[in-house]
């Protein structure tokens, strides 16, 4: 019985899918490891590959072995590399005056990297959650994250990071004008050239804990993120966060998480047009690994389905710890 012109019209959106050839010639989206951002922990110490509990696959590695990962993102395709520094607790004060010693761990590896592979970018993260002995991101004074005092500080670690030699700032702790403070800072002192990369809408998510277990956080952390965090149920005040940092001179935006807020993704690129990343975040990572370690789930194509979505929601790139294990399948050609 032949089928009926109704039951089959004359468009058959099969047909595009029938092949591998085709379906690749009609993708709307594609993926290369240039659209990746690699975010590695450095530790103090020398020859150390120290692996995170929580987040399988992921090593605290001390200056020396930051290096060689820089050397095998660049080698993988992989434009950039982010810091972020696992701190003893002899180094969490009050001041957090840690942040912005040139000798710090963050930057430290910026300089040795920037020295061993120069053409690999750079990018830091500035807050003080890594230097405070609360654990939160600003300074606390009687119970309250103050922010203006919280930004002359940021300040101070963001000059600190650029006279390293680092070639983008990401300021991730939410404080209030902190961006055009650290703009004109790095201006007056003659880094025009350093790129900001906001965190400008960065939640209040349950998503970061393998990440404080990561940077040596976790036990510091006094109370929550929530007056300085956003609220996850909101989406407009994300758009006027964006607007805001644009104004003040951020050159990029993120949005932190990054697969539970596709949403946010996809209205600030729509929005401004302006290129927009979003933090593929330990709790993200953490999940998909441990469904594959199962057996639930195929952690591969997992991996690079969820990393296709955020390409589908608009973003130019992703920060990601698949970032190596993706590139690496892009590179045999998977």
């Amino acid at each position: 019985m032949k089928p009926t012109q109704a039951a089959f019209p004359a468009t058959r959106l099969r047909r595009t899918r029938s092949t591998p050839a085709i379906r690749a010639l009609v993708a709307e989206n594609t993926l290369t490891p240039a659209d990746l951002i690699w975010p590695v922990f450095v530790r103090d110490g020398e020859g150390v590959e120290e692996p995170v509990p929580s987040m399988p696959g992921v090593m605290r590695r001390s200056v020396d072995k930051v290096v060689e990962a820089a050397r095998e993102a660049h080698d993988l395709g992989i434009p950039a590399i982010c810091l972020f520094p696992y701190t003893g607790a002899a180094n969490r004060t009050a001041d957090c005056a840690e942040a912005w010693n040139p000798d710090n761990l963050s930057n430290r590896a910026t300089r040795a990297i920037k020295d061993a592979v120069p053409d690999i970018v750079v990018m830091t993260d500035v807050a003080l959650d890594p230097y405070s002995d609360t654990g939160h991101d600003g300074f606390v004074v009687d119970g309250e994250i103050v922010n203006d005092q919280t930004v002359e500080a940021l300040v101070r670690q963001a000059l600190s990071q650029a006279q390293a030699g680092v070639d983008i700032i990401g300021p991730s702790d939410m404080m209030d004008g902190r961006i055009g403070a650290i703009r004109t800072a790095l201006e007056a002192e003659g880094h025009q050239n350093v790129m900001l990369l906001s965190y400008a809408a960065k939640y209040a998510s349950a998503f970061y804990g393998p990440f404080r277990d990561a940077v040596g956080a976790s036990g510091a952390l006094k109370g929550d993120k929530k007056t300085y965090q956003m609220n996850p149920a909101n989406t407009d005040e994300a758009l006027r966060c964006v607007a805001r940092d644009l104004a003040e001179g951020a050159d990029m935006v993120m949005v932190k998480p990054g697969m539970p807020y596709l949403d946010i993704c996809r209205r600030v690129k729509d929005e401004f047009a302006a290129p927009t990343f979003a933090y593929q975040v330990s709790g993200e990572y953490a999940m998909i690994q441990a469904a594959a370690m199962q057996g639930w789930i195929d952690g591969e194509r997992a991996m690079m389905e969820s990393l296709m979505a955020f390409k589908r929601a608009g973003c130019d790139g992703v920060l990601s710890y698949f970032a190596p294990a993706a590139a690496r399948l892009m590179q045999n050609g998977r």
